[in-house]
């Protein structure tokens, strides 16, 4: 009675009711509103972030350089709001421009050029963590009233709970790209790509300007976390989310969507991502586990989320056969 491509994400949710649940159940204070707010607090640009890779990833690609464009926006941010004197109304449409022409070079020689995308977004990954070192080595801390206030500002809810600025826009970026994905032809395109760009082609679905405008969304989204990232921590850093890349696929593949293209949904990536925030509380509750095991446990389940894909997608075959 359900839709096969449905059950990852059901699956997805299910572990995220009861991971919640096994913490609520633990430990004093776990079952609060505060505290699934928290993980959106501290997983905002992350959210930002996975949902570009998610349509990369469906797309049939894959973008290693995330993290690196993240790091760059902070340290462009920084240096010129505060080294410059620029104004933030300028500052920050720039670096989203920036990182979104990034993404459309990239999309451009990985088409035209039949590059794979590991290698060419691995090559961008060290450009732009390059780049951040030309501009400077330290943290350049900002102390601009603009990013101050923002990152301050508390949005009161009822209970007593709190969201900050950065949850409202990972929030609308969530919510926009539902809808770029399910409602638009853009979104369908990407779906038919990652499902055989071959057939896409012979459809004469514009493959070129899709696979193009993918990773500059891609680009546009690390751009946009990059600014959430320097709100959270108002700094500029070459090392700022260090392999960030790698949790970001983590989320992308833990939500159901398939590296092998065509099959996701930005609602189950968004379910990963907190996933992998419930993880982290429930070590930081515990106290005396050391923050390491956050990697072990989500490379477990990546394990099993990946064999649960192939039988899925084996049983998907053998009923086709």
């Amino acid at each position: 009675m359900l839709n096969r491509k449905f059950v990852p994400i059901l699956v997805t949710f299910g572990l995220l009711a009861a991971m919640f649940a096994a913490g609520s159940f633990r430990y004093t204070g776990f079952f609060s509103a505060q505290v699934l707010y928290n993980l959106l607090i501290d997983n905002s640009f992350l959210i930002i972030t996975a949902v570009g890779m998610t349509f990369v990833i469906i797309s049939g690609g894959i973008d290693l350089s995330v993290g690196s464009v993240i790091a760059l926006t902070t340290m462009l941010s920084a240096s010129l709001v505060e080294q410059q004197g620029w104004s933030p109304g300028v500052v920050i449409p720039l670096v989203l421009i920036i990182g979104a022409l990034f993404g459309t070079v990239m999309g451009a020689i990985i088409h035209y050029f039949k590059i794979q995308p590991f290698i060419v977004t691995l090559a961008g990954m060290f450009l732009a963590r390059g780049i951040c070192y030309i501009i400077s080595i330290n943290t350049i801390t900002v102390t601009n009233s603009f990013f101050t206030k923002v990152a301050q500002t508390k949005i009161s809810l009822p209970g007593g709970s709190f969201i900050s600025i950065n949850v409202i826009i990972a929030l609308a970026v969530v919510l926009a790209a539902i809808f770029l994905a399910h409602y638009t032809r853009f979104g369908r395109n990407v779906y038919a790509i990652g499902g055989s760009e071959q057939s896409a082609l012979l459809m004469g679905l514009p493959v070129a300007r899709t696979k193009i405008l993918v990773y500059t969304f891609s680009g546009f989204c690390s751009a946009l976390a990059g600014v959430v990232f320097t709100f959270y921590m108002l700094s500029g850093y070459g090392l700022h989310a260090m392999g960030l890349e790698l949790d970001t696929i983590a989320a992308v593949v833990i939500g159901g969507t398939l590296l092998t293209g065509g099959v996701g949904y930005v609602a189950g990536t968004f379910i990963g991502v907190l996933i992998q925030g419930v993880i982290q509380t429930i070590i930081s509750f515990e106290g005396t586990l050391s923050s390491w095991w956050t990697k072990i446990v989500i490379g477990l389940l990546l394990f099993v989320f990946i064999l649960f894909q192939r039988l899925l997608s084996d049983r998907r075959v053998t009923l086709k056969s």
